[in-house]
């Protein structure tokens, strides 16, 4: 019974007014800082004043009323430092109660434990208004010296209802983790810096890639094959160049749609997909066609990227060049799948060394003929020479080699260093095991030949003729086919381009 009288008589209680310390309120420091429902039990005025702080300790006569007129006296004597002592009910976390024994027998009495918390603040004026919403007053408030945010008050309540509202701290708890959401925004980026001190290669990826356009079936272009065959192509295309001795590891394949207008023939002839019941006619389609508001048709062109990179990187190799350099002591050829690599490179250059030899790019391709690789040449100054797509008649679309020797020969002439990437490889083969070895895992479940010897014609029964035309820089090298369609759907008839 006195238990329950106790809990009916006025206190003076702590409650926020700004700042709303959540993450402190249940948080691992919810125990060092006063809240809403605690109890005040002592203020302490003038903390760290000359003479010691005074000590105002409940019960406060007057309550709320009796706080605010000390604080107005502290205030104006210039005493703002104050710190405020509590009382929390431990019924209210987890409503624990300790047993306390009774005075001469074993019987004892359940009571309420309760946790002490305090906290160092400053007194600060706050304008407040009045009753009814006329006039305005000043009361005081205590603003937190570790967390300026957060500010309390006091407010005169029955100990049953701070008890109450410290009790429903458990389900304010599950209500806050129910409403809280993650919070998303954007943030700079660095990128041009990135790309310039991260990348290898600076300003350009890593990762290659082939576009592969289905093959069509007729002149039109209104039918086309599927887009497995499209993806059976895109295998074959990396077995084979692994096979040939080009060092690439293979990442992702994927299809790529590509929207085009269609009309006639070719409208009346691709799926439709004005339906959800067409999905499934789609799904290998690689073609299909629907309208646009305006009754337009629109085709939709499934394509497939392959996505691949160099089995160990790509070495950057700088030829310098230097008076009276007659080549540069390499010749270059072209794979079928549209790799352009070194083919051969001058190994009796006793007297006077190619700028191929001081490079080291005759080292390079010692060692990538003892590997069984082919040394592919990635970029030329900076700039990929990688095939990059096939159309629709199945031709590569890859960089012409003639071309590419004629650059090369007037920076020889021009005297300018060149700079060239070569892709590089990890010592590891990729053809299927023999019997009684260890398998290889491949990049592509098919299998594929082991590497060919590959068919090198033996160009140095014309280097004497090749240089003595060089050695004229009006004379330059003609194309043996004409216009660029010849160019992109047809192969070199040149084995060995030297320069």
């Amino acid at each position: 019974m006195p238990m329950e009288s106790g809990r009916r008589q006025g206190v003076v209680a702590i409650e926020c007014v700004a700042g709303g310390s959540r993450a402190e309120e249940w948080g691992p420091g919810s125990s060092e800082t006063v809240q809403t429902g605690d109890v005040v039990e002592e203020l302490l005025i003038g903390v760290g004043s000359r003479g010691g702080p005074a000590s105002h300790a409940a019960p406060f006569k007057g309550g709320r009323a009796a706080l605010q007129k000390l604080l107005h006296a502290a205030y104006k004597r210039g005493e703002t430092s104050v710190e405020v002592r509590v009382r929390r009910s431990a019924s209210a976390q987890g409503q624990q109660r300790q047993l306390v024994a009774g005075g001469g027998d074993s019987s004892g009495e359940l009571v309420d434990a309760a946790t002490e918390a305090r906290m160092q603040a400053c007194i600060v004026p706050q304008e407040s208004v009045g009753g009814g919403g006329i006039g305005r007053s000043r009361q005081y408030v205590l603003r937190s010296i570790r967390d300026p945010n957060y500010a309390v008050g006091f407010v005169d309540r029955m100990e049953s209802e701070c008890i109450a509202i410290r009790g429903s701290r458990s389900s304010r708890v599950v209500c806050a983790l129910s409403k809280a959401q993650l919070q998303d925004g954007y943030v700079s980026y660095p990128w041009e810096k990135k790309m310039r001190e991260v990348l290898p290669i600076p300003n350009s990826s890593s990762f290659l890639s082939l576009l592969i356009l289905p093959m069509a079936l007729d002149r039109a272009g209104s039918r086309y094959n599927s887009v497995e065959d499209t993806l059976a192509r895109a295998n074959a295309w990396i077995l084979s160049s692994q096979a040939s001795g080009v060092p690439i590891a293979f990442l992702n394949v994927q299809t790529e749609a590509l929207l085009t207008k269609i009309s006639g023939e070719t409208a009346s002839s691709t799926v439709n997909s004005g339906s959800l019941a067409d999905l499934p006619n789609l799904a290998n389609a690689s073609l299909y066609g629907f309208e646009d508001y305006h009754g337009v048709d629109i085709g939709v062109v499934k394509a497939v990227r392959v996505w691949y990179t160099a089995a160990a990187g790509e070495m950057p190799v700088e030829i310098i060049l230097e008076e009276g350099d007659a080549r540069l002591g390499f010749a270059i050829s072209r794979t079928e799948e549209g790799f352009i690599y070194v083919s051969s490179v001058v190994e009796n250059d006793v007297e006077r060394q190619a700028p191929s030899t001081r490079s080291g790019l005759r080292d390079l391709y010692r060692e990538a003929k003892r590997a069984s690789k082919l040394l592919v040449i990635s970029r030329v100054s900076g700039q990929k020479v990688l095939p990059w797509m096939v159309s629709t008649s199945g031709a590569l679309r890859c960089f012409d080699t003639v071309s590419l020797s004629q650059k090369l020969s007037l920076h020889r002439h021009a005297l300018r260093p060149i700079l060239l990437h070569v892709l590089m490889w990890d010592g590891k083969s990729d053809a299927p095991a023999r019997p009684g070895h260890e398998p290889c895992p491949l990049p592509l479940p098919l299998p594929s030949p082991e590497f060919p010897e590959l068919p090198r014609q033996n160009s140095f029964a014309c280097v004497e003729q090749r240089m003595q035309t060089e050695l004229d820089p009006g004379v330059m090298h003609e194309r043996d086919t004409a216009g660029d369609a010849s160019f992109r759907f047809h192969n070199f008839s040149l084995p060995n381009n030297w320069v």
